[in-house]
């Protein structure tokens, strides 16, 4: 009798095992996202628009720059359209978990915290912080550590790596946090902050546009980031495929095509507004 419990029960074990298996087989067949881009056609791709050069809105009211470039060339090689979901930077790992959009290319920093909520594909490039101040505060802050005063007016974009920068290394700082980078541009010019801190493209591109305003960036670099395409957790099958696609375009030469064209030229800054 007791032999034929055990047998009963290793019957039983063993079918639970198999069980088990076949769920986790299906759970890694399930790919969502992947059968929604293939099924409607289009990837649906979420940037901020307000990031120049990563993505911007030019003077007819396109979007542009480096980012919408690599997102144009992900959905050609997926062979479907690609439509761009303009959200504010603070909303777009939210709207991406939503389900709002297939990925994020937003010059988006992997860090640890985002990485709990999404996945990462990456990096297609580096960036780093720094600051952007007037020739006003140089005479007053001689030193980076000294930005950290109470008496030091900071900006940074609302909900970035920039903000958590200025609240990790400069405590003291007032900091500001911003919907997008025209305003902290615009309350630095007008004397309404005394610094902002952003990645390095960003405020290189800000002393371009304002030659006049006696902008300066402190150097070198304060860090560097690794900047990545975010997708949602547990597809792996739509994550193989944008690392297969990214890794693609990078062994071709791209990547370092669009680094020059939006980071090292500045032609295309007379198509802004």
């Amino acid at each position: 009798m007791l032999a034929g419990l055990k047998k009963v029960k290793l019957f039983l074990c063993g079918m639970a095992g198999l069980l088990a298996l076949c769920m986790a087989g299906a759970v890694l067949a399930a790919s969502p996202v992947l059968d929604r881009v293939v099924d409607s056609g289009v990837l649906k791709v979420a940037m901020s628009g307000e990031q120049p050069p990563f993505n911007m809105r030019s003077r007819d009211k396109s979007m542009i720059g480096f980012d919408v470039d690599l997102a144009r060339s992900l959905a050609e090689s997926m062979h479907v359209k690609l439509e761009i979901v303009q959200m504010p930077f603070g909303e777009l790992l939210a709207g991406l978990v939503a389900g709002k959009a297939d990925m994020v290319i937003s010059g988006m920093s992997i860090t640890p915290e985002r990485t709990r909520e999404v996945s990462f594909v990456g990096p297609y490039t580096l960036s780093g912080k720094s600051i952007l101040t007037t020739a006003g505060i140089e005479g007053v802050v001689t030193s980076t550590a000294e930005f950290n005063n109470p008496e030091i007016r900071m900006v940074a974009l609302e909900n970035s790596t920039s903000e958590r920068f200025v609240q990790r290394n400069f405590p003291a700082a007032e900091l500001h946090a911003v919907a997008n980078y025209d305003e902290g541009i615009q309350m630095l010019l007008t004397g309404r902050i005394d610094a902002i801190v952003a990645d390095i493209p960003i405020l290189k591109l800000s002393m371009l546009r304002y030659p006049g305003a006696g902008l300066s960036m402190i150097e070198p670099a304060l860090s560097i980031e690794p900047i990545g395409v975010a997708i949602p957790k547990n597809d792996q099958q739509f994550e193989n495929l944008v690392r297969n696609y990214v890794s693609s375009v990078q062994n071709a030469g791209l990547m370092g095509r669009l680094y020059k064209k939006w980071f090292e030229d500045n032609g295309w800054i007379a198509l802004l507004p």
